[in-house]
């Protein structure tokens, strides 16, 4: 079992007093499975992500990935987990403005000293990126943009990769296509796809759906 997440709790405070995002929320997923997380807006999708990515903490629960549990770890911890093991694609691009395509690319992939540059040039090229390269961020389009910041995720090889919407913002053939590289790289490398999306055409092409109601596995 890659990835077991066990009675997950959350709560934020807020104006109005505590409000409890994740209720005892439990998952599990295999190396190689891909699993669609759906539910309506303000359902618990995006926290629960960014607690399996060590983005923060939770109140109570576990998360064990590969054995460790992440719920457990300090920040520097959590940090090091998301430069190799874990990959995040955010719904936002977060690329870095100073560097070029290229670098964007392989920023992460250096961190955690994974950096294939084969493999970097393959993913640029099937993700249409290869005339770009000596780009910024800011001359790209949105969708471009977006490709950057998945070619950059999938550039480590990471054991779980964590997506939340991330094809939001790219045509429907461009976005089967980066779908397309996504689940080979689960299936190629024995990884993990956990994945937030509206879409029922996308959560119909994972292995499993998980849909999340008011903090609840539904």
């Amino acid at each position: 079992m890659l990835l077991s997440v066990q009675d997950i709790h959350k709560t934020y405070q807020t104006a109005d007093g505590p409000f409890e995002v994740l209720r005892g929320v439990d998952l599990t997923l295999a190396a190689g499975e891909t699993l669609a997380l759906t539910g309506e807006s303000g359902s618990g999708k995006s926290t629960l992500l960014h607690l399996i990515g060590g983005l923060d903490a939770s109140d109570r629960g576990q998360i064990w990935l590969q054995g460790q549990d992440i719920a457990a770890l300090d920040d520097n911890g959590r940090a090091a987990l998301r430069r190799g093991t874990v990959g995040v694609v955010f719904q936002q691009f977060n690329l870095i403005p100073s560097l070029k395509v290229a670098d964007n690319i392989a920023f992460q992939a250096r961190l955690s000293e994974q950096y294939d540059p084969k493999w970097a040039a393959e993913l640029a090229d099937r993700m249409g990126l290869g005339p770009h390269l000596n780009k910024y961020p800011e001359q790209l389009s949105g969708g471009q943009q977006q490709r950057v910041a998945i070619a950059r995720t999938l550039a480590p090889k990471p054991r779980l990769v964590l997506a939340d919407e991330p094809t939001g913002n790219l045509d429907e053939t461009t976005a089967a296509t980066v779908m397309d590289l996504m689940l080979e790289l689960v299936s190629e490398a024995g990884a993990g796809l956990l994945m937030v999306t509206h879409s029922a055409a996308l959560a119909g092409r994972m292995s499993r759906r998980l849909h999340l109601r008011a903090g609840q596995v539904a």
